[in-house]
């Protein structure tokens, strides 16, 4: 305790004035979040969130930091559906990440999502040109996912879209949009995304698209 008393002493003030609003908001996570999500782990926070919606139907663990901007969304577009939102131990959400979930979305533990990214498992139907339903508010009925998996990090500006698994420790490049699985420590990146390098851990090597990895994402 003594030591982290010096350590912040000696601190510059903007360090100070960081440490302090973060205990803040591991406080509130205490007496407020805890009462209000279905779970909020110890040690975790929220800094000033734009949009929380239904909370009891979100689980987060242990030591999450999640920054300004988030958007949690629960929907409830049939009641009888029961979603389900878990944000695993020890993972970072940066600024401005978008989360919808009208079914299953799971981000594990220590994973890293960097700023302005979205993860829906929703979407949105235009089968009918002739609905009057307001596009963005139709949502499909179905038993759609989210899965990303320990370890991973998702680079600035990415888009994750429904009925995607990525895999542990994969790299999600900047401004890309996943539309199929990433597999296991692989790097995928672009518009759509698509693998550019996986690592071979039986001859312990990167294998790039030209040499011999799939350059293609892997369907679901």
């Amino acid at each position: 305790m003594l030591d982290k008393l010096r350590r912040f002493s000696r601190a510059p003030f903007l360090n100070k004035l960081h440490n302090v609003s973060t205990l803040y908001y591991r406080v509130k996570g205490i007496v407020f979040y805890r009462l209000v999500f279905g779970r909020f782990g110890s040690g975790s926070y929220i800094r000033k969130p734009l949009l929380i919606l239904n909370a009891r139907f979100i689980s987060i663990g242990d030591r999450v930091s999640i920054r300004e901007g988030v958007r949690l969304e629960i929907v409830r577009s049939n009641p009888s559906r029961i979603p389900l939102l878990v944000i695993d131990s020890d993972t970072n959400i940066e600024q401005n990440v978008h989360i919808v979930c009208h079914s299953r979305v799971r981000i594990g533990c220590n994973v890293s999502i960097t700023g302005n990214c979205s993860i829906v498992d929703v979407t949105h139907p235009f089968s009918d040109v002739r609905e009057v339903k307001k596009i963005g508010a139709r949502i499909k009925d179905e038993d759609s996912f989210v899965e990303i998996g320990d370890g991973a990090f998702i680079g600035f500006g990415s888009v994750i879209l429904p009925n995607v698994r990525i895999g542990t420790r994969a790299v999600i490049g900047a401004n890309s949009v996943v539309t199929r699985d990433v597999p296991d420590y692989s790097v995928a990146g672009g518009v759509p995304a698509v693998i550019l390098k996986q690592y071979d851990f039986t001859r312990e090597v990167w294998l790039t698209a030209s040499s011999g990895a799939a350059s293609q994402v892997r369907e679901s």
